[in-house]
């Protein structure tokens, strides 16, 4: 989303001049002296001066909402082929998050590179120019669509569903004709007669378990099969009063009809195994829901280290992370997480030249209950020359995922792996408290300090690494919540921040001061302190994007603080956010 913005490049030795002149004031001659001087060179006749420009009321900022109207009307709605892939091609791998990103793209070129990073995480092999698993998928597909068709293409069908998800069973119990059945003790015992089923059987299917059971059963006769959690709708006597009993029913030991008033998920009947299997349900409806939601996470060996807290077998692979608020919707915030890695903590492979590092991250967000809402994974790589491998180990490499969360309290773990050095883990765990921000209260994003700040182009506003609106703001990390960040001399200031809420008159116009300071700790003294109107930046908005550089070159080393201070003339509400820096030589 667009906001109306600024940008201040401050020179740095006229800081202080800047500092005692009010925002958007310019010098200039008196007006009576420079009247004299052109008298002078005129012959004495004194020319007024020129009028003033207005600015054309068709070249304004756009609004809040206007803005937010155009960045929904560049979004070209999914047609052909892209359509097809993410509603018929990647329907049961793609997760909700995945697919939320590709409806929000606005061009084929964005699609395009997004559908070859899709393939490239689920690739079982980064390295090799061929993608093992997407050939295999689209292979699964073509033999669902062959045999599993019964009246929509097999894809779609609960039995394509599977096959495509987790490939072929390790074997299958078929009753294509249904017919007398056996009851298994489990199952209450006794004979009926059945719908057509089948079950499909996998000795393991990563992320869900071992020994897994799938019933299908066609109900209609049709060739529809549809996967069942209750055992007992492939009995197609269930309904008929006095038949198919079981061995209990046979025995006078229970009756037909408790079947259904037991209030569980089967309906299988009294038997000699029935207690056993009412403890069980739980444990059925947490598989089906785990073989029908998308593809488990590939980094298992991450995912398990979070999950059981294991104790470091090698030396701890140490990173930052910091974690920022941006209002998306009342209800929505986007929720930036930002990882610093120390290239020199990485281990490298080096081959014909190159030396490559690369690191494995698995982060995941769960509520107060423990439910996971989000997981994220990816693979951050460190390329170079060997011959430039010791200079590049003092860089730092940033990772970059905006996490979409509904106000509240979260717990963030993320866990990493150096790939060349697999005992190298490190893991990290904070609550989250996601901000509310009221309609009727100002508020404002996080201040954020970033050692890169830019303008991005119009394809990529809204979308892309560390790209907020259309800016792409790379956030500085210090090592811990408390610590400064740190910045050098020869390098930018730049400050980020979005003001929400403002108050609007009836004039329809804002009526708020922005207020901006940096502050040296060492002296107490003022570096800058500088204010401007809201109704400079855009009268008409209820929200804001402030974005400053500043160089440091005049800045002594040593630690700063700045603070953005917003006063609200209309609502009469006060906000502040400070962050802390350090200058080094």
């Amino acid at each position: 989303m667009k906001t109306p913005t600024t940008r201040l490049v401050l020179p740095g030795l006229a800081l202080l001049a800047l500092c005692c002149a009010s925002a958007g004031s310019y010098a200039q001659a008196p007006a009576s002296d420079t009247a004299t001087q052109s008298a002078q060179d005129n012959g004495g006749v004194v020319k007024s001066p020129p009028v003033e420009e207005k600015p054309d009321p068709l070249k304004r900022r756009l609004s809040d909402r206007e803005e937010r109207a155009r960045r929904k009307a560049t979004v070209q709605e999914l047609k052909g082929q892209y359509k097809k892939w993410l509603d018929e091609d990647v329907r049961w791998i793609i997760t909700d998050q995945e697919a939320k990103t590709f409806k929000s793209l606005s061009n084929d070129e964005e699609r395009d590179s997004f559908i070859e990073q899709f393939w490239q995480r689920r690739n079982p092999n980064p390295d090799s120019n061929d993608n093992e698993y997407r050939d295999e998928y689209y292979a699964r597909i073509a033999y669902a669509n062959e045999h599993f068709a019964a009246g929509q293409p097999g894809w779609m069908t609960d039995r394509g569903h599977i096959y495509i998800a987790y490939g072929k069973p390790d074997s299958i119990d078929s009753h294509p004709s249904g017919g007398s059945y056996d009851r298994p003790m489990e199952e209450g015992g006794g004979e009926t007669s059945t719908f057509p089923f089948e079950v499909w059987h996998y000795r393991y299917l990563e992320g869900i378990g071992d020994n897994i059971d799938i019933e299908f059963v066609d109900t209609c006769m049709c060739g529809e099969y549809h996967a069942t959690i209750d055992r007992s709708e492939k009995d197609a006597l269930k309904h008929v009063p006095g038949a198919g009993l079981t061995q209990y029913e046979e025995m006078g030991q229970a009756k037909k009809a408790d079947r259904f008033s037991g209030g569980g998920i089967e309906q299988l009947g009294a038997g000699p195994m029935s207690s056993s299997q009412q403890s069980k349900q739980f444990d059925r409806l947490d598989t089906f829901a785990k073989l029908f939601a998308p593809p488990p996470i590939k980094f298992t060996d991450l995912d398990e280290f979070l999950a059981s807290s294991k104790v470091l077998t090698g030396p701890p692979f140490l990173f930052d992370v910091r974690t920022d608020y941006v209002k998306l919707t009342n209800e929505t915030v986007m929720v930036p997480v930002t990882l610093q890695i120390r290239n020199g903590d990485i281990t490298y492979s080096t081959k014909e030249g190159d030396s490559v590092g690369t690191v494995n991250i698995l982060g995941r967000v769960s509520t107060i209950t423990h439910r996971i809402v989000y997981t994220f994974e990816d693979t951050v790589k460190v390329e170079t020359p060997s011959d430039l491998l010791q200079r590049t180990k003092n860089n730092m490499s940033v990772y970059w995922n905006a996490i979409p969360l509904p106000p509240g309290r979260y717990k963030l773990e993320i866990a990493i792996k150096d790939v060349n050095n697999p005992d190298h883990k490190g893991t990290w765990r904070r609550s989250v408290d996601v901000p509310e921000f009221d309609d009727d209260r100002l508020a404002s994003s996080s201040l954020i300090l970033a050692g890169e700040m830019e303008r991005v182009p119009s394809k990529d506003v809204g979308a892309g690494n560390f790209v907020i609106g259309n800016t792409k703001v790379v956030p500085r990390v210090p090592p811990t919540v408390s610590s400064p960040v740190t910045f050098h001399r020869a390098q930018n200031l730049n400050f980020w921040m979005q003001v929400y809420n403002l108050g609007i008159g009836e004039n329809k116009r804002n009526d708020a001061t922005i207020e901006y300071q940096v502050l040296d700790l060492a002296t107490n003294k003022q570096i800058l302190d500088m204010q401007e109107p809201a109704s400079k930046l855009n009268p008409n908005a209820d929200q804001l994007t402030l974005e400053k550089t500043m160089p440091l070159a005049s800045f002594e080393p040593g630690n700063y603080q700045v603070t953005i201070k917003v006063n609200d003339g209309i609502l009469k509400q006060q906000i502040a956010q400070s962050a802390p820096f350090t200058v080094e030589q």
